[in-house]
């Protein structure tokens, strides 16, 4: 197994001219797209369907009223003024996901960089989303996949990198070379990425809270608590899963 890392979204473009057919890619948008889509699938949701504009989300609910709509723009719910006059049924923030508003529904969500990072996988052969949250079912997922690359994708923010989503990665590059059976390389931003998760991973939510979509999300009222949650390791035993249509649902 090779496993290669993607630290800015700057690179999703050339993926379209990257032969995928045996990769395996993982998305980390830890801030929080993918800690989402996670807690919704662990809460019961029945899948969820990543979409790149707000557009798009809307006129799929057009189409199939009963579907509920996801989705962020500055880290804040989606509103009537944005959407051309829907307000969404979500923000972006996992705690907002719970069991009683979320089980058995399919989900659109759109949000700034998580849902773009995912659509640029297409033609992979394996497309997960992962977080902190399911981070060892994700990496005992890929060891019985036996793919021969893995790719890291960090979604960043904006055009740039973003610490958390590094550090997700680095923490997934050194999980999959510590476990017994797996043999292989990785290249040298996946030896990076490990090493800014080894120097954090002492205290995760100070690190986190530190970065630059940390330190915005606990100038949030309402919101700053994503920031912790966001930070908590392996409370969800499940793995995310994208199917052929393009919707994420919870493995079997």
């Amino acid at each position: 197994m090779h496993i290669d890392t993607i630290l800015s979204p700057l690179e999703l473009p050339a993926l379209a001219r990257r032969d995928l057919r045996g990769t395996a890619c993982v998305v980390f948008d830890i801030l929080r797209a993918t800690s989402t889509f996670v807690t919704a699938l662990h809460h019961g949701a029945a899948a969820i369907i990543p979409v790149n504009e707000i557009a798009e989300a809307v006129a799929m609910r057009q189409a199939k009223p009963e579907l509920l709509l996801a989705g962020e723009r500055d880290g804040l719910r989606i509103r009537a003024g944005q959407s051309g006059g829907v307000d969404f049924d979500f923000g972006n923030s996992p705690r907002e996901f719970t069991p009683e508003r979320v089980r058995g529904k399919t989900i659109v969500s759109t949000t700034t960089n998580g849902t773009r990072a995912l659509s640029s996988c297409a033609g992979a052969k394996r497309v997960l989303a992962a977080a902190f949250l399911n981070l060892t079912a994700t990496a005992e997922f890929l060891q019985r996949e036996k793919v021969a690359e893995v790719l890291l994708i960090c979604a960043g923010t904006g055009d740039g990198v973003a610490t958390e989503d590094v550090m997700a990665a680095g923490a997934m590059v050194e999980l999959l070379s510590a476990r017994q059976g797996v043999r292989g390389t990785r290249s040298d931003s996946s030896e990076h990425a490990r090493q800014v998760y080894v120097q954090a991973r002492t205290d995760l939510t100070a690190a986190i809270g530190g970065s630059q979509n940390g330190r915005r999300l606990l100038g949030l009222p309402g919101i700053s608590g994503d920031v912790a949650f966001c930070a908590q390791a392996d409370v969800f035993n499940l793995v995310a899963v994208m199917q052929a249509g393009g919707a994420l649902r919870r493995a079997a």
